[in-house]
């Protein structure tokens, strides 16, 4: 059988076949899981582990998990805004070096054509290890899948699995898993948790549950301290409001 980049045709057609029904198993599994999922068991401002609601798949952690301070972050794939930021909040994570990490958490935008497929496949990667790299890979690339059809965008989310994974990832299971109940449930549980914090829009982020308005000049109080921003504004501005709010957490 022919091969293409280290997976077969077979694979790659499965995978289509796999993604083309994406969207309704989602949903469908979404709906069901929200309705039976008890959110008043979740402290929605810490690291959430792996239960039967998120399908045993925890909350995915940029940088240290026990680091002092915990930024949440509520994103799609296929928002731009959040693949502009996501360099800037990495760039913060490196730079606090352990002083801070932010736990990302998908909030899927119904207007994005193919956001949950990429979700779906950011959690596949996640389950062999992958799910940073291959996170920032969508975010790096969207311009390139964001309308990419079900089949230019499995092939393209295929080819990011490889790379990420230098060849070694298991292939099948990726593509099972992109269409398996419990990376349905995850992508769910997340959403559930959004819509209970009053997500809005994307991206979306928290601390000590007060939402940082990087749309407008806005505010935080921390550890008593009142961080404040104005509404001119830029990515390396986000870095450095990341770290002020880090300092005046830890009393800096």
């Amino acid at each position: 059988m022919k091969k293409r980049q280290g997976f077969s045709v077979a694979g790659v057609i499965i995978g289509i076949l796999a993604v083309a029904l994406l969207g309704i198993a989602t949903y469908a599994v979404i709906d069901g899981n929200n309705k039976a999922t008890d959110f008043n068991n979740y402290d929605f401002y810490s690291v959430i582990g792996p239960t039967k609601d998120n399908g045993n798949i925890g909350d995915h952690v940029k940088g240290d998990p026990e680091a002092p301070v915990l930024i949440f972050e509520y994103a799609d794939y296929q928002c731009p805004g959040c693949a502009s930021i996501n360099t800037k909040v990495n760039k913060a994570i490196d730079q606090l070096d352990g002083k801070m990490a932010v736990v990302y958490r998908s909030f899927l935008l119904s207007y994005h054509q193919n956001g949950t497929a990429a979700a779906s496949a950011a959690e596949a990667a996640g389950l062999q290890g992958y799910w940073k790299p291959y996170a920032d890979k969508l975010f790096s690339e969207q311009s390139e899948w964001e309308y990419a059809s079900a089949s230019e965008r499995t092939a393209l989310f295929d080819k990011y699995f490889e790379e990420v994974s230098n060849g070694k990832g298991d292939m099948e299971k990726f593509h099972n898993d992109i269409s398996s109940e419990n990376v349905s449930k995850k992508i769910s549980f997340d959403g559930g948790i959004g819509k209970r914090v009053d997500v809005q829009g994307t991206p979306a982020f928290y601390v000590d549950g007060q939402l940082i308005n990087w749309g407008s000049e806005g505010s935080v109080t921390v550890n008593g301290k009142t961080v404040s921003w104005d509404s001119a504004r830029s990515g390396d501005d986000f870095v450095k409001l990341l770290k002020d709010i880090t300092a005046a957490k830890l009393g800096e």
